[in-house]
């Protein structure tokens, strides 16, 4: 077996601290105003205006049954590709803090514990050590069902109508 070595984007969840591969993280961006969608699951934030698209934003505290906390200067979301059907979309993840880049190879990689952690075994990937500190890998595409990122996709695709239409309704409009 090879030992590939990738690229990991780490990030903070209380004192948890886990990773998502870089090929899966398109940016991350600063806590900007969330539009919240009615009769969506709880761990669903709402929807961002991401350079004129709606991107429906998750908040993974929510999803992993952590308790919550009040949005901090370091609160920041994640924009990630997850694969919905086939077609790839945008998702924003809620976190505490990103930490930073590092690259750690197969062979650094366990796999993930039975129990012991505040996470659901399948959400992770593997279990990693970064400065002593233990790390779980996520695997994004396990986090959401497919009927969760169904809803998602459902979310996007209302949310970008009601952008459309804003946009329309500001060009009707004139300036003058």
């Amino acid at each position: 077996m090879s030992n590939i070595t990738q690229q990991y984007l780490t990030f903070a969840l209380g004192e948890e601290v886990f990773a998502l591969e870089t090929e899966s993280v398109r940016e991350v961006i600063e806590l900007v105003s969330i539009t919240r969608i009615p009769k969506t699951p709880a761990f669903m934030r709402g929807v961002i205006n991401l350079r004129g698209h709606a991107v429906p934003v998750v908040d993974l505290r929510t999803k992993f049954d952590l308790p919550q906390v009040a949005d901090t200067v370091n609160t920041c979301i994640i924009i990630v590709d997850v694969d919905v059907d086939g077609e790839n979309s945008a998702m924003g993840a809620i976190v505490d803090s990103v930490r930073e880049v590092f690259e750690m190879s197969s062979d650094q990689i366990n796999p993930p514990p039975r129990m012991g952690t505040a996470v659901r075994a399948d959400f992770i990937k593997g279990m990693g050590k970064q400065n002593e500190e233990f790390v779980m890998i996520l695997d994004i595409a396990k986090v959401f069902s497919p009927e969760e990122l169904q809803t998602l996709a459902d979310v996007e695709a209302g949310a970008e109508a009601g952008v459309e239409a804003d946009a329309e309704t500001e060009a009707h409009a004139g300036v003058g």
